[in-house]
């Protein structure tokens, strides 16, 4: 099996504006799923969501990307072809957030079809190292705790303006919707870990996704 690289994950969460045209929305999916073709990107995808299980914010579509560096990255929020896009579809976008952060727990590309459940951390504050790097490890151990989960990427947020104060992300990736409500049911294993960290959490984000199959360009 060959090391796993270093890779950047990118996360935006948008909440669209429930009036929004449905034309202008099937334009926004088009538009956000091609910048795919950028060579910048090791994978993008860009759909609705399953389900947003927040109470305090809430969001209807994910944008999920990944880059070789932070470079790439750079280059991509400034690339001609995403600010044109972004730009294009503001009109119908109530809300905004976006995490990125550095992971060794991840392929390249999770299959189409794969589940994603994204979570998010916001960490009280004046939190120390010590707490926050126990944070970390309970995130971490709970692949072990959930044998569906076939990646496990985990980090601290590098992008401040649009976190919202959210420093700590995890994408637990499965093989479909279905192990998701399976790791629901598991509701006392899932509690017995968030109990190890409470402490140290003022609140949290959680989404779930299904990464949608490959858009297929008009001919």
């Amino acid at each position: 099996m060959s090391e796993q690289q270093q890779i950047v994950e990118h996360v935006v969460l948008f909440k669209v504006k429930a009036d929004a045209d449905s034309s202008k929305l099937a334009a926004m999916v088009s538009g956000l799923n091609g910048l795919a073709s950028l060579n910048l990107t090791l994978h993008l995808s860009f759909g609705q969501l399953l389900h947003s299980r927040s109470s305090s914010l809430t969001f209807t579509h994910m944008l999920h990307s990944r880059y070789r560096s932070k470079e790439d990255l750079r280059e991509y929020a400034v690339h001609p072809e995403h600010v044109r896009v972004v730009n294009e579809n503001k009109p119908i976008i109530d809300d905004v957030m976006a995490v990125d952060w550095m992971s060794n727990g991840a392929s390249v590309s999770p299959k189409p079809g794969s589940a994603m459940r994204v979570t998010f951390l916001k960490l009280k504050e004046n939190l120390g190292e010590i707490e926050k790097a126990r944070v970390l490890e309970v995130i971490g151990g709970i692949k072990d705790q959930f044998q569906s989960i076939e990646q496990l990427s985990l980090g601290e947020n590098f992008s401040h303006d649009r976190a919202k104060g959210y420093t700590i992300a995890s994408i637990a990736v499965l093989p479909g919707a279905a192990d998701l409500e399976a790791l629901d049911s598991n509701a006392e294993l899932v509690k017995l870990q968030k109990e190890k960290v409470r402490d140290s959490i003022e609140s949290v984000v959680v989404v779930d996704y299904v990464i949608p199959p490959p858009q297929v360009a008009n001919l």
